[in-house]
């Protein structure tokens, strides 16, 4: 149950909140100006009016507003839940979305969010090709390795690979929803959500009974990318929320990365109309650790995590132990995922002596399996 102290705090937050145009850039400017919502509901009108962007429909609102049975029970069905409220003003509110424009004044917490940690957005389409899948967990795996924790927004298709690619690493992830923390969408991430609040925190700045309404999520979006050093952009379509993600982060000032795919494929046109705009191209976590120098501390050490991220590419390279089986199914390889029984049929292999020789090249390195027996190389082979 939550403290007396915390849940009288909490209520002032909430009343700010409610203001009717009060929205979050407002908030942002009377807290920046008084230091604390309590405060700014016991200003006089003449100090509420002289601040920059401050209606007086805003100004009308703070001076009525009161707490109401609905702010009390919601801060109370939170705690119950187990479910915890950072505000604008905590030690551990996320230093880069307390910089952007309009930052929600309070956030929903399941799990532990960390106080200093270094966040790195992955996102990209709900309907990958098996090639976004493997990049996005592979990249997310090896960001984790290097000290970066994963953000993305467990929607289907890429955002849960991000989330899995960095559980499978043990790194730490964090997922931003579009619904209240009560509401699991989609529903079949019930298990990635409690996974991800074990090792990191699921966050919501909407009520924790919030549907999932589509207008939510382009708000969503902008904390995705406002809490984060850069986005990643993994397959999107040229009209779809990654792409709003991105440019969100542009204007917050935050580095934009896209990976290459497939030049027929529309699931790629929107991260090669990226690329075109001058985001970073990403073959592999290094070249994104080149990029991020700016928002690292001076003993985070971007060379070796630079090294590190040519490790697919060194291991993969080294194919002179690989018997004449391994080397000609590592020739039929590539880095777009193909299944086991296509592959069989392609090299008139049975199933059985195929499936052995893969798991021997996943042990070298070579090879990576994705859900449903898909398998793609690691690397350059040459």
């Amino acid at each position: 149950m939550i403290g007396a102290e915390d849940r009288k705090r909490l209520c002032s937050w909430f009343v700010l909140k409610g203001v009717p145009g009060a929205g979050n850039l407002a908030c942002k400017r009377l807290i920046d100006c008084f230091g604390s919502p309590d405060a700014v509901l016991h200003a006089k009108k003449s100090e509420l009016a002289a601040i920059e962007g401050i209606s007086l429909r805003v100004v009308s609102g703070i001076l009525k507003a009161r707490v109401h049975d609905d702010i009390l029970q919601e801060i109370d069905s939170a705690a119950e839940k187990g479910f915890t409220i950072i505000t604008y003003t905590d030690r551990n509110y996320p230093t880069l979305l307390r910089e952007i424009a309009d930052p929600p004044p309070f956030l929903y917490v399941s799990g532990q969010l960390p106080t200093d940690f270094f966040p790195l957005a992955i996102v990209g389409t709900r309907n990958p090709t098996r090639y976004g899948i493997t990049m996005a967990r592979r990249l997310a795996a090896d960001l984790t390795k290097m000290g970066i924790t994963i953000v993305s927004g467990m929607a289907r298709g890429i955002d849960s690979a991000a989330h899995g690619g960095a559980l499978s690493a043990e790194g730490k992830t964090i997922a931003v929803l579009g619904s209240g923390l009560s509401v699991v969408y989609p529903p079949e991430n019930r298990g990635l959500y409690g996974d991800i609040s074990k090792s990191g925190a699921v966050l919501s700045e909407f009520p924790i009974t919030e549907e999932p309404n589509s207008y939510n999520f382009p708000a969503r979006n902008r904390i995705i990318s406002g809490m984060s050093m850069g986005v990643v952009v993994v397959e999107a379509a040229v009209r779809s929320g990654s792409l709003i993600t991105a440019r969100l982060a542009a204007e917050q000032g935050r580095e934009v990365f896209a990976v290459p795919g497939n030049i027929n494929s529309f699931k790629s046109a929107g991260t090669h109309l990226l690329l075109k705009q001058g985001a970073k191209l990403v073959e592999r976590a290094g070249d994104i650790m080149e990029e991020l120098g700016q928002f690292l501390p001076s003993g985070f050490s971007v060379s070796s995590a630079k090294d590190h991220g040519r490790d697919h590419r060194q291991e993969s390279g080294d194919t002179s132990a690989l018997n004449e089986s391994e080397q000609k199914v590592l020739a039929a390889l590539d880095p777009y995922p193909i299944q086991i029984d296509e592959l069989g049929r392609k090299l008139s292999m049975d199933t059985a002596g195929l499936s052995a020789l893969l798991f021997d090249l996943e042990l070298k390195g070579l090879a990576v399996q994705t859900p449903g027996k898909y398998f793609s190389s690691s690397g350059d082979k040459a």
